[in-house]
């Protein structure tokens, strides 16, 4: 499901707000190879940060992990926007990965 920048904008951080953006047009498109691999490996970082933290919290919601203070089934919300969020990038980073190795295979075999 598409997210709108602004409930992105409420759940990322400056530094996830900026590799998020990268993945968007113009920019995406000014990206080199190298570039393309330093962005995905970074939001993946991230992205699976965001899952892990979500994970635990829902895990401590329901009583089963270290559970400091009381918490509702809902405290995982914000974690786990932030990874839809970031895997929307990362969807978008990979097309884009794949329309550059297409170019890039074209030109070899001409």
């Amino acid at each position: 499901m598409a997210q709108a920048r602004n409930s992105e904008d409420r759940v990322l951080d400056k530094d996830e707000r900026e590799l998020v953006e990268a993945t968007r047009h113009p920019h995406l498109g000014t990206l080199g190879p190298s570039e393309l691999a330093d962005l995905t490996r970074r939001l993946r970082e991230r992205r699976d940060r965001a899952r892990e933290l979500a994970d635990k919290q829902r895990r401590n919601a329901r009583g089963k992990g270290e559970r400091a203070t009381g918490g509702d089934a809902h405290s995982d919300g914000g974690n786990r926007q932030k990874a839809a969020a970031l895997s929307a990038a990362l969807a978008r980073l990979n097309k884009a990965r794949a329309r550059f190795d297409e170019g890039a295979d074209e030109t070899t075999e001409a």
